[in-house]
């Protein structure tokens, strides 16, 4: 089964880039199957920037992206978004790439299930 997931919010200040990663992850281990590809836009696309640092004990979300990578999950990134917020392609994690709208949109007509968080 295709999975879309669009992620709008901050790596940081809400929970729901947190809690979708940790639903695609889930979808990722235990659904056999799975097709899922992850869209950052807005604020969520500075959660593909390499070299986070976080405290001990707090998540880390280049590492939870990082990880849907190892599992076979697309990180994709808009690239409107990443250039309002003076990020570059050498910036991404390693694993994600710079996207379009128009690649939103055929993965999302190509989609059995789009999540939004």
């Amino acid at each position: 089964m295709k999975h879309v997931m669009i992620i709008n919010d901050p790596p940081y200040g809400t929970e729901r880039m947190y809690n979708g990663l940790r639903l695609a992850t889930n979808l990722l281990d235990k659904h056999e199957g799975t097709e899922l590809s992850i869209f950052l836009m807005g604020d969520a696309a500075s959660g593909a920037k390499a070299g986070q640092q976080t405290p001990n004990g707090y998540y880390n979300v280049e590492r939870m992206l990082k990880n849907v990578t190892r599992k076979g999950g697309r990180v994709l990134v808009s690239g409107a978004c990443m250039d309002a917020r003076a990020l570059a392609g050498a910036d991404l994690l390693e694993g994600a790439t710079r996207s379009t709208m128009d690649e939103l949109g055929t993965l999302t007509v190509d989609a059995d299930k789009v999540l939004v968080f």
